[in-house]
């Protein structure tokens, strides 16, 4: 029984938060940043924004800018998750353009694909090629329950 009301429920779980992580390297991500004290909410936050007040407070550079997010260790854990989910959705994105360019050859010419695209017609069947190779986010982290 727990002691503690409102603990049965403590925020974000780490496969929640990482979720544009493999699983197999969730536990470990997570063991770097309990590390770091920083918890699932302050990953889901600075996850939440994109890395925008991460960045505000870098961009600035006054002295102790990554105090707030737990000091610069944390602050470069933060920063590389922000980079990792946007990786996730930048292969999500190509992947989504490449069966959609397969659709498009489907009915036009390469020429004309590669035209409205803005690539050259060698790239075009590179892109084709490509497929939505997964697996990919359902819902970016914002938009997550």
């Amino acid at each position: 029984m727990n002691s503690h009301p409102g603990d049965d429920n403590p925020g974000p779980r780490w496969d929640s938060v990482l979720s544009h992580r493999p699983p197999e390297e969730r536990k470990a991500i997570a063991s770097r940043f309990e590390a770091a004290g920083l918890s699932a909410e302050h990953v889901r936050a600075v996850l939440a924004d994109g890395g925008d007040l991460l960045y505000a407070a870098a961009a600035e550079g006054s002295p102790g800018w990554a105090d707030r997010f737990g000091g610069t260790l944390a602050a470069a854990l933060l920063a590389g998750e922000v980079g990792a989910l946007a990786a996730q959705l930048g292969r999500r994105a190509s992947g989504i353009r490449s069966i959609a360019a397969a659709d498009l050859l489907e009915d036009f010419s390469a020429v004309t694909v590669a035209e409205e695209l803005g690539v050259s017609r060698q790239k075009i069947y590179e892109i084709a090629r490509g497929g939505l190779r997964g697996p990919h986010l359902d819902t970016v982290p914002w938009r997550s329950p």
